[in-house]
């Protein structure tokens, strides 16, 4: 028997889009992902899948409409799996009063301050349980499972691909939080959701992990707008960089004169992630 109820579906791009919900046994609520299956997936065929991390606001909804990712996946053949950014209507006061911290900013990491770790568990939701779900119940081969992310969803995509690679064969990101440890989103999350020790934040910080010794055996691709508001006091690109080359990481960060931190910038760069992923998985 299923274990997910179908919100809608959609065919598209020769394959089908749907969206879905089911009681999350890491969040303790009823949870909702979105999935785009192609062609050969509804044949039978189980395919190769990317999971896609959105930012701060967003729902399951928003990286499978706003970015295009669909019609490229289709080409290649390949899955989208894409989350939710957090719990909704865990009862933690104060949730909804910003957007940056509670609803809509789950920052994809497993609180454990006493009030947020009940429920905000988004960390073990990424990286076990929706996994798990989704390839039981669609023909998705996990054995070449890929993560990307923007913003918010990027600092996770790099922090999950990180610390297991074994796990995610390939990874990218578009304006990722790179070193949320020293940055206000980042801050202001870490204190909330992990408590004000500095040294337990380690684990959650892309640039701490790979000066940790933590990295990917694949390259990391990392596009980045010029134009983007948030470039210097949040995201700190530079950062990465000089981690990963201090760390022998492979890293390619392109940075793109003119462009902002919205989806037309993911709309312009969305082909050249699904090439990178398609490159590393389909070749598993």
């Amino acid at each position: 028997m299923s274990r997910i109820t179908t919100l809608e579906e959609h065919a598209s791009c020769g394959g089908r889009v749907g969206f879905y919900s089911h009681p999350s046994e890491s969040l303790g609520l009823e949870a909702r992902f979105g999935v785009f299956l192609p062609e050969r997936a509804l044949a039978g065929e189980r395919v190769p899948v990317i999971h896609l991390l959105a930012g701060l606001t967003c729902t399951q909804e928003t990286f499978l409409i706003k970015s295009n990712a669909v019609q490229f996946a289709a080409r290649h053949g390949i899955a989208l799996v894409a989350p939710d950014t957090s719990p909704r209507g865990a009862g933690v006061a104060g949730e909804d009063d910003a957007y940056d911290l509670g609803t809509g900013a789950g920052f994809y990491l497993d609180a454990t301050t006493p009030a947020w770790r009940r429920h905000y568990r988004m960390g073990t939701y990424v990286s076990h349980e929706l996994p798990e779900l989704t390839q039981a119940e669609f023909a998705i081969d996990g054995a070449r499972r890929g993560i990307m992310g923007h913003s918010m969803g990027g600092h996770g995509a790099l922090v999950h691909a990180l610390r297991a690679p074994q796990a995610w064969k390939s990874v990218s990101a578009l304006a990722p939080i790179c070193h949320p440890a020293v940055v206000p989103w980042g801050e202001k999350a870490f204190t909330a959701y992990l408590g004000p020790d500095r040294a337990t934040w380690a684990r959650h910080d892309a640039i701490l992990l790979l000066e940790a010794g933590h990295t990917h055996p694949t390259e990391i691709l990392v596009d980045q707008g010029e134009s983007d508001k948030f470039l210097h006091d949040q995201l700190r690109p530079e950062l990465l960089a000089a981690a990963a080359g201090a760390a022998g990481q492979d890293l390619r960060l392109r940075l793109h004169p003119r462009y902002d931190h919205s989806y037309w910038f993911i709309q312009s760069f969305i082909a050249d992630h699904l090439d990178h992923h398609a490159t590393i998985l389909n070749a598993l």
